[in-house]
């Protein structure tokens, strides 16, 4: 098939990309490098069943493009206000991709007839009073706090896709995914690559508040994997958790990443947590285990240890 990503150059959509080739797909990349960047394909530029277009959803698409599937991926991500690739950093360009955005390619790809699939987050859920959060479950989310351009832009994204599925027609499905951590991602301040970029530097781990706030963390290869059964086996309409049900707290983190590196870093508790920041983030899978066949296989200390190689690696390079 010929496959197009949007944000294919970013941390996810560049694992995303090398699997749908090594399955036998056509892929054609389409990127702004807001925050995406050529280093994340550069291994597939010549590889004949790849092309990179740069371009922005919000304002352009290329002409005459043919394709049967479309994962949107294309979103800054990043909740570090101190990052100038964060959401917080990026809030105008951040709320267009995800609506003006979104609604561009749900036109391109009813236009063609093509599958469509909108990445949609864990934050749709916000600090939530449900746990853990079933696709059901409507959220706690501030429309108007530091966080909401990206959880409301990202819901409203969801309503837009549900819109063009309902009224449209459009073969569409939206995946909520939770956090996710892996070679690639950038240095962007959330907590995995904080902490085992801290730990090789035998630097303290900065934790907020106290570290007893806990988060369900799924290496890149499990996360991809339920994107593409998504894509393929998923309902038109339907809403898919993708995460790791395996909860850990900020601090259960740290102690893993310590000892994993042999590192002689120790905690160093800052201000309390960000606004909106949410205590408890534990997705239920259950429907994508029933319906998609699919669950999470990597390991939480599995996934660290190709983590800490892969940063090893990319130190001494």
């Amino acid at each position: 098939m010929k496959i197009i990503v949007t944000g294919g150059a970013g941390f996810l959509g560049s694992h995303l990309c090398d699997k749908l080739i090594e399955l036998g797909n056509q892929v054609i990349c389409i990127d702004n490098l807001l925050t995406g960047s050529i280093d994340n394909i550069a291994h597939l530029q010549n590889s004949q069943d790849f092309q990179f277009v740069e371009a922005d959803a919000v304002d352009s698409f290329p002409e005459d493009l043919d394709f049967d599937e479309l994962y949107h991926l294309a979103s800054p991500a990043s909740p570090n206000k101190n990052n100038p690739k964060s959401y917080q950093a990026l809030p105008f360009e951040t709320m267009q991709i995800n609506s003006i955005g979104t609604w561009n390619l749900c036109n391109e790809a009813t236009s063609r007839g093509a599958k469509f699939l909108f990445a949609s987050t864990s934050e749709a859920y916000g600090d939530p009073l449900e746990h853990p959060q079933k696709e059901e479950y409507k959220g706690n989310v501030s429309t108007t706090g530091p966080r909401s351009v990206y959880d409301e832009s990202k819901r409203f994204g969801e309503t837009v896709t549900a819109a063009f599925v309902r009224y449209n027609k459009l073969d569409a499905r939206i995946v909520r995914i939770f956090n996710t951590y892996g070679p690639r991602m950038a240095f962007d301040g959330r907590v995995v690559i904080e902490f085992v970029t801290a730990a090789l530097q035998n630097k303290p781990f900065p934790v907020f508040g106290d570290g007893k706030q806990t988060r369900s963390f799924m290496f890149v290869s499990d996360l991809i994997d339920g994107i593409i059964a998504a894509m393929e086996k998923g309902d038109k309409g339907e809403v898919y958790n993708l995460g790791n049900p395996t909860e850990f707290t900020v601090l259960e983190l740290a102690e893993i990443v310590k000892r994993l590196t042999g590192a002689t870093s120790e905690v160093k508790f800052l201000e309390s947590l960000p606004q909106d920041d949410p205590l408890r983030r534990c997705p239920d899978i259950q429907k994508a285990r029933e319906r998609l066949g699919w669950e999470p296989k990597v390991e939480l200390e599995e996934g660290l240890k190709k983590l800490i190689v892969y940063l090893q690696t990319v130190k001494t390079a």
